[in-house]
Protein backbone atom coordinates (compact mmCIF):
# COMPACT_ATOMS: atom_id res chain seq x y z
CA UNK A 1 0.00 0.00 0.00
CA UNK A 2 1.24 3.44 -0.66
CA UNK A 3 1.71 6.07 1.48
CA UNK A 4 1.60 9.45 0.45
CA UNK A 5 2.90 12.16 2.70
CA UNK A 6 2.71 15.51 0.90
CA UNK A 7 -0.10 17.05 -1.60
CA UNK A 8 0.28 19.86 -3.89
CA UNK A 9 -2.45 20.72 -6.67
CA UNK A 10 0.02 22.58 -8.95
CA UNK A 11 -0.64 25.95 -11.15
CA UNK A 12 1.09 25.05 -13.77
CA UNK A 13 2.94 22.09 -15.65
CA UNK A 14 6.53 23.98 -15.22
CA UNK A 15 5.77 23.25 -11.37
CA UNK A 16 4.61 19.94 -11.54
CA UNK A 17 7.48 18.77 -13.73
CA UNK A 18 9.65 20.75 -10.94
CA UNK A 19 8.15 18.86 -8.46
CA UNK A 20 8.32 15.40 -9.72
CA UNK A 21 12.33 15.38 -10.21
CA UNK A 22 12.32 14.55 -6.58
CA UNK A 23 12.22 10.86 -6.36
CA UNK A 24 9.57 10.79 -3.77
CA UNK A 25 7.41 12.89 -5.84
CA UNK A 26 4.58 11.41 -7.79
CA UNK A 27 1.93 12.25 -10.41
CA UNK A 28 -0.86 10.65 -8.65
CA UNK A 29 -3.40 11.28 -12.34
CA UNK A 30 -6.53 9.06 -11.17
CA UNK A 31 -5.02 7.51 -8.37
CA UNK A 32 -6.42 4.30 -9.56
CA UNK A 33 -3.21 2.15 -10.10
CA UNK A 34 -1.61 3.43 -6.67
CA UNK A 35 -2.60 0.12 -4.75
CA UNK A 36 -0.60 -1.96 -7.16
CA UNK A 37 2.66 -0.31 -5.47
CA UNK A 38 4.28 -0.55 -2.16
CA UNK A 39 6.38 2.86 -1.73
CA UNK A 40 6.05 6.10 0.37
CA UNK A 41 5.64 9.18 -1.74
CA UNK A 42 6.90 12.50 -0.12
CA UNK A 43 5.05 14.60 -2.28
CA UNK A 44 1.29 13.48 -4.23
CA UNK A 45 1.07 15.85 -7.38
CA UNK A 46 -2.14 16.79 -8.79
CA UNK A 47 -2.72 17.99 -11.85
CA UNK A 48 -6.88 18.33 -12.00
CA UNK A 49 -6.46 22.46 -12.13
CA UNK A 50 -4.19 22.29 -15.88
CA UNK A 51 -7.48 21.34 -17.57
CA UNK A 52 -6.04 18.56 -19.28
CA UNK A 53 -8.89 16.59 -18.96
CA UNK A 54 -10.88 16.98 -22.32
CA UNK A 55 -10.73 15.44 -25.58
CA UNK A 56 -10.42 18.04 -28.76
CA UNK A 57 -11.37 16.90 -32.22
CA UNK A 58 -9.23 19.26 -35.23
CA UNK A 59 -9.33 18.27 -38.82
CA UNK A 60 -6.47 16.33 -38.71
CA UNK A 61 -6.26 14.75 -35.31
CA UNK A 62 -7.98 13.85 -31.75
CA UNK A 63 -5.92 15.50 -28.83
CA UNK A 64 -6.47 13.86 -25.89
CA UNK A 65 -5.40 15.59 -22.47
CA UNK A 66 -3.64 13.20 -19.76
CA UNK A 67 -6.42 13.52 -17.05
CA UNK A 68 -9.21 12.55 -19.36
CA UNK A 69 -11.00 9.61 -17.90
CA UNK A 70 -11.19 6.07 -19.64
CA UNK A 71 -14.79 6.34 -19.39
CA UNK A 72 -14.97 9.70 -21.42
CA UNK A 73 -13.02 8.28 -24.28
CA UNK A 74 -15.00 4.83 -23.66
CA UNK A 75 -17.87 7.38 -24.82
CA UNK A 76 -16.94 10.11 -26.69
CA UNK A 77 -18.57 10.14 -30.63
CA UNK A 78 -16.53 11.19 -32.48
CA UNK A 79 -13.26 8.65 -31.66
CA UNK A 80 -15.55 5.81 -31.57
CA UNK A 81 -17.41 6.58 -34.98
CA UNK A 82 -13.81 7.21 -36.39
CA UNK A 83 -12.73 4.31 -35.39
CA UNK A 84 -15.50 1.92 -35.64
CA UNK A 85 -16.14 1.54 -31.72
CA UNK A 86 -12.64 0.42 -31.29
CA UNK A 87 -12.31 2.72 -28.15
CA UNK A 88 -15.59 1.17 -26.71
CA UNK A 89 -14.41 -2.01 -27.00
CA UNK A 90 -11.20 -1.75 -25.99
CA UNK A 91 -12.45 0.08 -22.57
CA UNK A 92 -15.84 -1.49 -21.91
CA UNK A 93 -13.91 -4.36 -19.83
CA UNK A 94 -11.98 -2.47 -17.63
CA UNK A 95 -12.99 -3.10 -13.92
CA UNK A 96 -16.51 -0.95 -13.57
CA UNK A 97 -17.89 2.32 -14.71
CA UNK A 98 -17.27 4.06 -11.72
CA UNK A 99 -13.57 2.62 -11.81
CA UNK A 100 -13.56 4.19 -15.50
CA UNK A 101 -15.37 7.08 -14.47
CA UNK A 102 -11.65 7.90 -12.40
CA UNK A 103 -8.94 6.27 -13.86
CA UNK A 104 -6.91 8.60 -16.19
CA UNK A 105 -5.47 8.26 -20.21
CA UNK A 106 -2.30 9.50 -18.92
CA UNK A 107 -1.84 6.51 -16.02
CA UNK A 108 -2.94 4.36 -18.03
CA UNK A 109 -0.34 4.93 -20.83
CA UNK A 110 2.67 6.66 -18.90
CA UNK A 111 2.89 3.10 -16.45
CA UNK A 112 2.88 1.14 -19.86
CA UNK A 113 1.64 -2.22 -17.70
CA UNK A 114 1.31 -5.14 -19.89
CA UNK A 115 -2.36 -6.12 -18.83
CA UNK A 116 -3.11 -2.36 -20.35
CA UNK A 117 -6.04 -2.15 -22.50
CA UNK A 118 -6.05 1.55 -23.77
CA UNK A 119 -2.21 0.71 -24.79
CA UNK A 120 -2.77 -2.01 -26.57
CA UNK A 121 -5.49 -0.19 -28.46
CA UNK A 122 -4.02 3.23 -28.89
CA UNK A 123 -0.21 1.71 -30.26
CA UNK A 124 -2.55 0.08 -32.88
CA UNK A 125 -3.22 3.29 -34.31
CA UNK A 126 -0.90 6.38 -35.38
CA UNK A 127 -0.67 7.52 -32.24
CA UNK A 128 1.98 10.32 -30.60
CA UNK A 129 2.52 11.07 -27.09
CA UNK A 130 3.75 14.75 -25.64
CA UNK A 131 5.83 14.77 -23.05
CA UNK A 132 6.56 18.08 -21.34
CA UNK A 133 9.79 17.81 -21.60
CA UNK A 134 10.61 15.35 -24.10
CA UNK A 135 8.35 16.47 -26.62
CA UNK A 136 6.48 14.52 -29.23
CA UNK A 137 7.44 10.71 -29.01
CA UNK A 138 5.72 7.75 -31.59
CA UNK A 139 3.78 5.70 -29.17
CA UNK A 140 5.59 3.26 -30.80
CA UNK A 141 9.12 4.12 -29.22
CA UNK A 142 7.52 5.33 -26.20
CA UNK A 143 6.08 1.57 -25.12
CA UNK A 144 9.67 0.29 -24.80
CA UNK A 145 11.63 3.78 -23.12
CA UNK A 146 12.58 3.85 -19.39
CA UNK A 147 10.78 5.37 -16.97
CA UNK A 148 11.91 8.86 -16.28
CA UNK A 149 10.56 12.08 -14.52
CA UNK A 150 8.77 13.19 -17.81
CA UNK A 151 5.24 14.31 -17.34
CA UNK A 152 2.83 13.03 -19.85
CA UNK A 153 0.88 15.96 -20.73
CA UNK A 154 -1.31 14.93 -24.34
CA UNK A 155 -1.95 11.91 -26.57
CA UNK A 156 -2.38 13.09 -30.55
CA UNK A 157 -4.18 10.23 -32.86
CA UNK A 158 -4.11 10.80 -36.28
CA UNK A 159 -7.30 11.05 -38.22
CA UNK A 160 -5.68 9.46 -41.74
CA UNK A 161 -8.38 6.74 -42.88
CA UNK A 162 -7.01 4.02 -40.57
CA UNK A 163 -9.59 1.46 -39.88
CA UNK A 164 -9.28 -0.35 -36.84
CA UNK A 165 -10.73 -2.97 -34.19
CA UNK A 166 -10.32 -4.46 -30.66
CA UNK A 167 -10.52 -8.02 -29.39
CA UNK A 168 -9.13 -9.81 -25.63
CA UNK A 169 -9.98 -12.32 -23.76
CA UNK A 170 -10.53 -12.64 -20.28
CA UNK A 171 -11.21 -15.07 -17.84
CA UNK A 172 -14.28 -13.28 -16.18
CA UNK A 173 -15.65 -9.94 -17.39
CA UNK A 174 -14.22 -7.03 -15.55
CA UNK A 175 -10.72 -8.94 -15.02
CA UNK A 176 -7.69 -7.87 -16.46
CA UNK A 177 -7.10 -9.60 -19.93
CA UNK A 178 -5.65 -12.50 -20.50
CA UNK A 179 -4.86 -11.33 -23.96
CA UNK A 180 -5.60 -8.52 -25.91
CA UNK A 181 -5.69 -7.91 -29.69
CA UNK A 182 -5.09 -4.22 -31.76
CA UNK A 183 -5.41 -4.72 -35.51
CA UNK A 184 -5.26 -1.63 -37.82
CA UNK A 185 -5.03 -0.79 -41.44
CA UNK A 186 -3.98 2.13 -43.68
CA UNK A 187 -4.30 1.38 -47.22
CA UNK A 188 -3.04 -1.91 -47.74
CA UNK A 189 -0.79 -2.15 -44.87
CA UNK A 190 -1.77 -3.90 -41.58
CA UNK A 191 -0.46 -3.35 -38.10
CA UNK A 192 -0.98 -5.87 -35.29
CA UNK A 193 -0.69 -5.30 -31.54
CA UNK A 194 -0.72 -7.48 -28.97
CA UNK A 195 -0.86 -7.14 -24.72
CA UNK A 196 -1.51 -8.88 -21.78
CA UNK A 197 1.59 -11.28 -23.07
CA UNK A 198 1.62 -10.75 -19.99
CA UNK A 199 4.42 -7.97 -20.72
CA UNK A 200 3.93 -4.47 -22.48
CA UNK A 201 2.17 -4.70 -25.07
CA UNK A 202 4.45 -4.54 -28.43
CA UNK A 203 3.63 -4.48 -32.70
CA UNK A 204 3.99 -7.73 -34.03
CA UNK A 205 7.41 -7.59 -36.10
CA UNK A 206 6.29 -8.86 -39.20
CA UNK A 207 2.79 -7.43 -39.43
CA UNK A 208 3.51 -5.17 -41.56
CA UNK A 209 5.96 -6.95 -44.08
CA UNK A 210 2.59 -9.89 -44.12
CA UNK A 211 0.57 -7.19 -45.15
CA UNK A 212 1.69 -7.57 -49.25
CA UNK A 213 1.32 -10.90 -48.74
CA UNK A 214 -1.82 -11.07 -47.66
CA UNK A 215 -3.16 -8.19 -49.96
CA UNK A 216 -2.11 -10.93 -52.95
CA UNK A 217 -4.08 -13.55 -51.24
CA UNK A 218 -6.66 -11.72 -50.15
CA UNK A 219 -8.30 -9.76 -53.53
CA UNK A 220 -11.51 -8.13 -53.46
CA UNK A 221 -13.14 -10.97 -55.19
CA UNK A 222 -12.15 -13.10 -51.98
CA UNK A 223 -13.27 -10.53 -49.53
CA UNK A 224 -16.46 -9.24 -50.48
CA UNK A 225 -17.84 -13.55 -50.86
CA UNK A 226 -16.38 -13.54 -47.04
CA UNK A 227 -18.51 -10.63 -45.91
CA UNK A 228 -21.71 -11.93 -47.99
CA UNK A 229 -21.53 -15.36 -46.71
CA UNK A 230 -18.84 -15.66 -43.90
CA UNK A 231 -20.34 -18.80 -43.04
CA UNK A 232 -20.16 -21.07 -46.55
CA UNK A 233 -18.98 -21.32 -50.25
CA UNK A 234 -15.55 -22.00 -51.51
CA UNK A 235 -14.74 -18.30 -51.92
CA UNK A 236 -15.58 -18.20 -48.55
CA UNK A 237 -13.80 -20.60 -47.22
CA UNK A 238 -10.46 -19.88 -49.41
CA UNK A 239 -11.13 -16.01 -47.65
CA UNK A 240 -11.29 -17.59 -44.26
CA UNK A 241 -7.92 -19.64 -44.79
CA UNK A 242 -6.23 -16.60 -46.04
CA UNK A 243 -6.48 -14.62 -42.86
CA UNK A 244 -6.13 -17.55 -40.11
CA UNK A 245 -2.87 -18.46 -41.94
CA UNK A 246 -2.09 -14.77 -41.79
CA UNK A 247 -3.12 -14.44 -38.35
CA UNK A 248 -0.76 -17.47 -37.29
CA UNK A 249 2.20 -16.09 -38.70
CA UNK A 250 1.74 -13.08 -37.30
CA UNK A 251 1.45 -14.63 -33.93
CA UNK A 252 4.93 -16.67 -34.58
CA UNK A 253 7.14 -13.52 -33.90
CA UNK A 254 5.73 -12.82 -30.62
CA UNK A 255 7.07 -13.79 -27.33
CA UNK A 256 4.63 -14.23 -24.67
CA UNK A 257 4.84 -15.67 -21.15
CA UNK A 258 2.83 -17.41 -18.12
CA UNK A 259 1.14 -16.28 -15.36
CA UNK A 260 -1.44 -17.50 -13.24
CA UNK A 261 -3.77 -16.40 -15.72
CA UNK A 262 -2.79 -18.47 -18.83
CA UNK A 263 0.23 -20.48 -19.72
CA UNK A 264 2.43 -18.80 -22.93
CA UNK A 265 1.39 -21.70 -25.64
CA UNK A 266 -2.61 -21.04 -24.41
CA UNK A 267 -1.66 -17.06 -24.92
CA UNK A 268 -0.25 -18.12 -28.97
CA UNK A 269 -3.24 -20.05 -29.80
CA UNK A 270 -5.52 -17.03 -28.32
CA UNK A 271 -3.65 -14.19 -30.59
CA UNK A 272 -4.65 -16.49 -33.61
CA UNK A 273 -7.86 -16.66 -32.84
CA UNK A 274 -8.57 -12.70 -31.66
CA UNK A 275 -5.89 -11.35 -34.66
CA UNK A 276 -8.23 -13.55 -37.05
CA UNK A 277 -11.48 -12.33 -35.79
CA UNK A 278 -10.77 -8.50 -35.74
CA UNK A 279 -8.89 -8.30 -39.39
CA UNK A 280 -12.32 -10.13 -40.50
CA UNK A 281 -13.95 -7.13 -38.29
CA UNK A 282 -11.75 -4.47 -40.45
CA UNK A 283 -12.94 -6.33 -43.82
CA UNK A 284 -16.65 -6.02 -42.76
CA UNK A 285 -16.02 -2.20 -42.15
CA UNK A 286 -14.51 -1.98 -45.63
CA UNK A 287 -17.79 -3.92 -47.55
CA UNK A 288 -19.97 -1.61 -45.51
CA UNK A 289 -18.30 1.82 -46.27
CA UNK A 290 -18.93 0.91 -49.90
CA UNK A 291 -22.31 -0.12 -49.44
Amino acid sequence: MYTIQGYEKVQSLEEAYELNQKKNSAIIGGGMWLRLGSRAIGNAIDLSNLELNRIEETEDEFVIGCMTSLRDIECHEGLNQYFHGMMKEALKGIVGTQFRNTATIGGSLYQRFGFSDPLTAFLALDTTVEMYAGGMIPLDEFVSMNYDRDILVRIHVKKNGRQAAYQSFRNTKTDFPVLAVGVSRLNKQWKITIGARPARAVVAENSEKLSEKLAESLPESLTESMAEKPAGGPAGDAAEGVIREFAAEVSEKVRFGSNMRASGEYRRMLSEVLIYRAVKDILSQSKKKEM
